[in-house]
C-alpha cells in the first residue's frame, strides 16, 4: 500500500498546484473585471474532492482491498492520463483556467485545445481520476460514491458555466 499512498499524495500534491494557479487566475479575472458564479456549490466541490482521496486510503486500509495487478496498473495509467488532460486544459485556458467559475467580459470562448472537441473536458478529467484512482487499489465503494455524487455536483456545476458563459455572450452580442 506504500506506493498507492504515494499515488494518492502525488494526486494531493497537483490538486494543491492547481488551486496555487487557480489563486492566480482569480486576480487576473477580477482585475479585468470578471464576475464569478456558483459560489454555493463550490465548498460541496471542495469536500467532495478532498473526500476522494481520504476515502481512496481509507477503504484500502481498513476494508483490506488488494490491489489487482493487471486492471490497477491499467487504472494508473488512466489516472495519469486524466492528469494530462486536466493539465492540457489548464493551458489551453491559460488564465482564464479556474477552479471558480470566473468570466471575463470581452473575452470570446475558448475553442483550441481540447475544447475543439468537449464543451467540459476538465470534467471529463475529473470523472476519470475520480473512478479510476480508487480503483487501482480496489476501493469499489470510494470509486462508486464519489462517481454518484460527482455526477450530482457536475450537472449543477456545468449548468452553472453553460449560463455564465451564455450570460457573457449576450452581454457582448448586445454591445
Amino acid at each position: 500500500m506504500t506506493w498507492y499512498t504515494l499515488l494518492v499524495l502525488a494526486v494531493a500534491a497537483e490538486r494543491l498546484a492547481e488551486l496555487v494557479v487557480a489563486r492566480r487566475n482569480t486576480a487576473w479575472s477580477l482585475a479585468r473585471g470578471g464576475t464569478e458564479s456558483g459560489r454555493g456549490h463550490y465548498p460541496a466541490m471542495v469536500a467532495l474532492h478532498t473526500a476522494l482521496l481520504a476515502g481512496c486510503l481509507a477503504e484500502v486500509r481498513f476494508a483490506d482491498r488488494p490491489f489487482p495487478p493487471v486492471l490497477g496498473w491499467a487504472l494508473v495509467a488512466v489516472v495519469v492520463a486524466a492528469q494530462a488532460l486536466r493539465w492540457w486544459c489548464i493551458r489551453t485556458l491559460g488564465p482564464r483556467w479556474n477552479t471558480r467559475v470566473i468570466v471575463v467580459p470581452g473575452l470570446p470562448r475558448v475553442t483550441g485545445g481540447p475544447y475543439r472537441w468537449l464543451s467540459h473536458p476538465n470534467y471529463v478529467a475529473v470523472a476519470a481520476e475520480g473512478l479510476a484512482l480508487p480503483l487501482v487499489h480496489g476501493a469499489w465503494a470510494t470509486a462508486l460514491v464519489f462517481t454518484a455524487l460527482n455526477a450530482a455536483l457536475m450537472a449543477v456545476r456545468i449548468r452553472c458555466e453553460d449560463r455564465a458563459l451564455d450570460r457573457l455572450s449576450a452581454v457582448d452580442a448586445a454591445a
